[in-house]
């Protein structure tokens, strides 16, 4: 992924200065994904431009717990820009993100004209200038299109930002917003970000109109570390009453009121041996562990990276023999029959279905309810009417949903499948409702009749 800044300051070789970074020469670093290269592509008095050039090793990505197993090679990470290349920013330009030079400090507090160019961004046209104009940039985004023959634009834009600024302050909007812009941090976002954000966005964020928004997105939609970084800024620019309800409120993040709406199902059904299916990086198996109800727990997924998370999460290496025995990871396919499954109290598919490409959910449909027949079932997924409130989201929640389902859909798909595998079903929502969309998840609880049997696909 590439990054450019120009500027017809003169001597505009200067900017090197500014950089830390020699125009004659081109400097390497090693990244923790790659490789990230500076060069002076021109470099003359009246115009000079320095290249932020990030050569991503497949290898070297994790593939994200909830992606399909090939994510780690089949993506966009290699060159559409995100907080890959931020980080980059973060450690190549250290100095100049601080506003120091040691050879040039007069410069390094004066407003300089400035080209900057990200010729590959995900993101509307309409977002990124919500983005960037508020912060003295005159924008021009361009849709990238797709290929002739497919025809229409795609999801990214070619950013061009022109205005006088500071390089520090140019760099900063830059190290927050393309990452705000992708929506996908590579690493996981700790308590410790509010810092970086607010140290990042000082003199600017507490009064940007997008705040809220930058905040959520920076802060990977922890609604919780927002909230702290929002009430942070208020000191400079308090958040209206009508702001602090919209992404960002003081209750349960919805993550949290999903888990809790699931344990509250599996203690209605009275269940104490519980699988866990598509357990992911082990966020419910953790939950589970603690209750002493769950007698006997089954963390079941495809992908081995991301047991292998959940048994770090769990420490599974450290836990007493007692414990230990409890809980299980099995590598399986949700879609073949698997009789290791067979005969539990109950199976949980949190956030699960919706990764399933449609023709293929007939498969898992047989595998969970046909052949390993839990007493209960518990499927929560996406409510697509309640994506009107996502501020900013276009499509769906997440970049690897195959489908998301409105509530008559969902209710439909299981009144279908409790009726073919004998089972009774009821739909209730998770989350604070709306009036008109209903709530953001739905949750539907199977619960099987005391005379069926296995039935086969």
């Amino acid at each position: 992924m590439l990054l450019t800044v120009t500027t017809t300051h003169r001597p505009a070789t200067d900017l090197g200065y500014l950089l830390v970074k020699h125009p004659d020469k081109v400097h390497s670093f090693e990244m923790p994904t790659g490789t990230a290269y500076v060069m002076y592509p021109e470099a003359a008095e009246d115009r000079c431009t320095a290249a932020l050039l990030l050569d991503v090793d497949p290898q070297k990505l994790r593939a994200r717990a909830d992606a399909f197993e090939l994510s780690q090679y089949v993506n966009d990470r290699p060159y559409a820009a995100s907080s890959l290349l931020a980080s980059a920013l973060s450690k190549v330009f250290r100095s100049a993100l601080r506003g120091a030079s040691k050879d040039r400090p007069e410069l390094a507090a004066e407003a300089i004209p400035l080209e900057i160019r990200v010729p590959v961004l995900r993101g509307s046209t309409e977002l990124v200038t919500r983005l960037f104009a508020p912060l003295g940039w005159a924008v021009t985004a361009t849709p990238l299109p797709f290929e002739p023959e497919i025809g229409g634009d795609s999801r990214y834009v070619d950013l061009l930002l022109t205005g006088t600024l500071r390089l520090a302050d140019a760099l900063n909007h830059l190290y927050v917003l393309l990452p705000v812009l992708d929506d996908g941090k590579h690493y996981w976002v700790a308590p410790d970000e509010i810092e970086k954000l607010l140290r990042a966005g000082s003199g600017w964020l507490a009064g940007h109109p997008e705040r809220i928004l930058i905040a959520r997105r920076y802060l990977a939609h922890r609604k919780s570390l927002a909230t702290t970084a929002l009430e942070l800024l208020e000191a400079d620019q308090p958040v209206t009453e009508e702001e602090s309800e919209l992404p960002v409120t003081r209750k349960a993040p919805l993550a949290e009121q999903r888990r809790d709406a699931v344990l509250a199902a599996l203690a209605e059904v009275g269940a104490a041996r519980v699988l866990d299916l598509g357990c992911g990086p082990g966020a419910l198996l953790s939950a589970l562990l603690k209750d002493a109800r769950f007698t006997e727990i089954v963390g079941a997924d495809v992908s081995s990276r991301a047991l292998e998370q959940a048994a770090r999460r769990l420490r599974l290496e450290r836990m007493a023999p007692r414990q230990r025995d409890r809980i299980k990871l099995v590598q399986t396919a949700l879609t073949y029959h698997d009789d290791r499954l067979n005969g539990y109290d109950a199976a949980v598919l949190m956030e699960v279905i919706e990764h399933i490409d449609l023709p293929r959910l007939p498969a898992l449909e047989a595998s969970v309810f046909g052949r390993a027949r839990p007493g209960a079932v518990i499927v929560t997924t996406p409510n697509v009417e309640y994506n009107v409130h996502y501020e900013g989201l276009t499509g769906m929640r997440h970049s690897d949903h195959r489908f998301e389902w409105t509530r008559a859909e969902f209710a439909t798909w299981a009144n279908e499948v409790a009726e073919r595998y004998g089972y009774t079903v009821t739909t209730r929502g998770v989350g604070d409702p709306d009036e008109t969309t209903g709530a953001p998840t739905q949750l539907a609880l199977f619960t099987k009749t005391e005379t069926s049997t296995e039935v086969t696909a």
